[in-house]
């Protein structure tokens, strides 16, 4: 089976990153992401159509912030290890406001 295609290094940009972290479901999914592992499709639970799960997972793959895998019929993701090279902290910080708002918004 065809793997996915990335993005090369060079070609990532930070107006992508940032504009594919700042659709709600997509972030996270990458929250979910970054706790380490790699997770199948099947292991991200968001209230989405498959279809809208696999556009989302798209995005964030073609903006350079996943790395997708095929073995089978499954598709593994994780978070691209060489992002953080590119944008030393980025994701990290973009996680961590993020989880700041939810908490605030939650506190209301």
């Amino acid at each position: 089976m065809k793997q996915p295609e990335h993005p090369k290094l060079e070609d990532i940009s930070l107006i992508g990153i940032l504009g594919a972290l700042s659709d709600p479901v997509r972030l996270s999914l990458v929250c979910r992401l970054a706790k380490g592992e790699e997770l199948a499709w099947s292991q991200f639970e968001v209230d989405v159509a498959n279809s809208t799960l696999s556009h989302h997972l798209k995005i964030l793959r073609e903006a350079g912030i996943t790395h997708s895998r095929r073995e089978g019929t499954r598709c593994f993701v994780s978070l691209r290890p060489d992002i953080e090279e590119l944008f030393p902290g980025l994701v990290d910080q973009v996680l961590t406001c993020a989880r700041n708002r939810a908490s605030q918004l939650q506190r209301l």
